[in-house]
Parts: structure tokens; sequence; C-alpha cells
């Protein structure tokens, strides 16, 4: 698992919207496709068009707006993209929706590069899994992903995470949530537990739209009782919601470590872009130098 970008919908150069890559075997997975997927996966030198499903945690921007990058650069016919196989999109209910709408903005587009490039048009074409209930909603040779509902707030419907199985390994991923027994149940003993997680400083807490924020996610308190009770082999967060104002600094990552270790005493990183776990025996943690 690597994390492609570990944000919000802040525009870091550092942290790029949400987006996690699974490779297990000869199958690539990406979860969610924020701002600059598709950028990270060049920096790995994954080509964009190798991908064989994106799937979506629900339909936030921050988790989406790097759709039509990977979608369409990826069908290009160079090393980075050259996708021979229609883009493949798994999601809950919504998802054919939101893909019919993208086909409809980029048709002009497309009928250029067929014309102009000829591009392959079956490969730009877009296949989509929708799935409205917890269980498998992907599997393929021993790659297995379950789907799990979690609590991203009333409003905020469907949201999901995904518990990734592999020969006999499990890699879970939480989804924006607030704390959810869903996710203690699926991520339970997994090989490793990847959280969201949110904080501001408490001169901001009382701010109505810093509330709302707060609300709608996983304390560092919340996530690190979270980890204690589902035990993983390393406990990782991401989709680090770290609030600030103009006037008051975000809090700092050593305040998030001792805020999460309140309640957490266990093996436990926080997530950086390009992070990547490989999950063996042990769980080695590494970066783009280390991969091969």
């Amino acid at each position: 698992m690597t994390l492609l970008g570990t944000g919000t919908p802040i525009p870091r150069p550092d942290r790029f919207g949400p987006s996690t890559l699974i490779e297990a075997g000869d199958h690539t997975v990406l979860i969610d496709a924020g701002r600059g997927a598709a950028v990270r996966l060049f920096q790995l030198g994954v080509p964009i068009g190798r991908i064989d499903a994106l799937l979506l945690t629900h339909f936030h921007s921050d988790h989406t707006v790097g759709i039509p990058d990977l979608w369409l650069t990826g069908w290009l016919s160079s090393y980075f993209g050259n996708r021979r196989r229609p883009f493949n999109v798994i999601g809950p209910v919504g998802t054919a929706k939101l893909m019919h709408h993208l086909e409809s903005a980029y048709a002009h587009d497309i009928e250029i590069r067929v014309e102009d490039e000829k591009l392959e048009r079956e490969h730009v074409a877009i296949t989509v899994k929708e799935f409205d209930e917890d269980g498998v909603i992907h599997q393929t040779g021993d790659l297995r992903v379950l789907a799990f509902t979690v609590d991203h707030g009333e409003a905020i419907k469907p949201a999901y995470g995904y518990r990734v199985e592999y020969q006999g390994r499990v890699a879970v991923i939480s989804g924006d949530t607030r704390y959810n027994a869903n996710v203690l149940r699926h991520g339970a003993g997994a090989d490793l537990l990847v959280h969201e997680v949110a904080m501001a400083p408490p001169e901001l807490l009382g701010q109505a739209h810093i509330q709302r924020i707060v609300n709608h996610h996983t304390s560092p308190q919340e996530a690190g009782r979270m980890f204690a009770q589902a035990r993983p082999r390393m406990a990782a967060l991401t989709h680090l919601v770290m609030l600030a104002s103009d006037t008051v600094a975000a809090p700092t990552i050593d305040e998030l470590i001792t805020a999460t270790r309140e309640t957490y005493a266990g093996p436990l990183v926080i997530g950086e872009d390009l992070m990547s776990f490989e999950i063996g025996e042990s769980v080695t943690i590494g970066n783009l130098k280390s991969r091969p």
C-alpha cells in the first residue's frame, strides 16, 4: 500500500488529495483519486493506464477531482499512460452518474483525440460497478476487496471504507468517518489499519464551521482508541485534517502524535505522501527512494 495523497481540500504541495495505491502481485487498485493522484503515480513510475480499478469511498470533491486526470491521461499513447482497456470504476450508488457527467464534460476532447491522435475509443470507455451494501465488491485472483459502511455524518451518505485481503494479509483503510464500530470490526487484527484523523487548535474550536468539520471526522484520541481496540500490526494516520486560520497555526505533527498517544501505545506512523507499506511477515515502511 502506498499513500499517494494524505491531505485534504487544502491545496498543499506536500500533501496531495486523498488517494491510496494497492499493489498485490499483478493487481493494481486505486482507492480514491484526489488532487494530484496521477502526478504521484508518475513519480512512482507506475503507468497511469495500468490501474485495474478505481474504488471510491464517497463523493466529496477532494476524493474525486483527480478522476479526469487519471482517466484521460491514462488513455494517452505514451509510456506513462497507454491504457488498453476501459477505465474501470467501482463505487457506491451515484458513481455511474458522476462518471456519465464526466464523459459528457470531456466529450469534445475525446472526439479530438480519437480523430487527431488516433487513440482507440474503447480504451477511453468507462465501466462502472455500483454497490449499496457491505460486502465483497472486487475480486480477482487472490485479491479480494470488501466495502463497509462508515459514518461521515448524516448528510454525507453513502460513505465507505475498504478491507483489502491478499494471500492471508489484510490492509484496511477507514475512509472518511467518525469513530465507527464497522471500522473496528473489519480492522481488528489487520496487518495494517490506515485511519483518517482531524484536529484543531483549542482557540478555533468555538467557531461553528470548525466544529462542523471536526464533527464529521475522528479525533486523534478516538483514532488511538480505535487502534488500541483493533490491535493491528501497524497503525497509520492519513487524510490529516489539521485545521488552522489566517492567524492561528495548524496543530503540529508532534501534537498529533501526543494526542493519539493519550489512548494508544502501539506501533504508529503518521502518513506522508509516497509513504509505502510492504506487508509480509512484517510490515515494512518505505518511501519513493526505497521502491525497486
